[in-house]
């Protein structure tokens, strides 16, 4: 029987730490920047779920559950604004966003 290290939670982690900073430098469609975003916080929940067994204390554990509100919610206003500059716009590409410019 083959045990999980801590080691093993950190690779994966680091995978999608990797994966999500990628998605969010490269691409331009702003839901997969969206969804990569929500990633690289997966990827901290990961770390601190780990680092909280391997010490024995649940701080980490709970303040992931503040950190999957804090998501939620960001998910949730970051699709509410792509919704209305789709509307506006027409389009979901980073690029072509320059409402803000004179």
């Amino acid at each position: 029987m083959t045990t999980v290290s801590p080691l093993h939670y950190l690779i994966v982690s680091a995978v999608l730490l990797v994966i999500g900073t990628l998605g969010v430098l490269l691409r331009r469609n702003i839901v997969v920047i969206l969804m990569s975003i929500e990633l690289i916080l997966n990827a901290v929940n990961i770390n601190l779920v780990a680092f909280s067994h391997l010490h024995r204390q649940v701080n980490g554990q709970a303040f992931v559950l503040f950190v999957m509100a804090v998501a939620v919610a960001e998910a949730a206003v970051g699709l509410g604004i792509l919704i209305a500059l789709f509307r506006n716009r027409g389009t979901v590409l980073a690029d072509e966003m320059d409402l803000l410019k004179w």
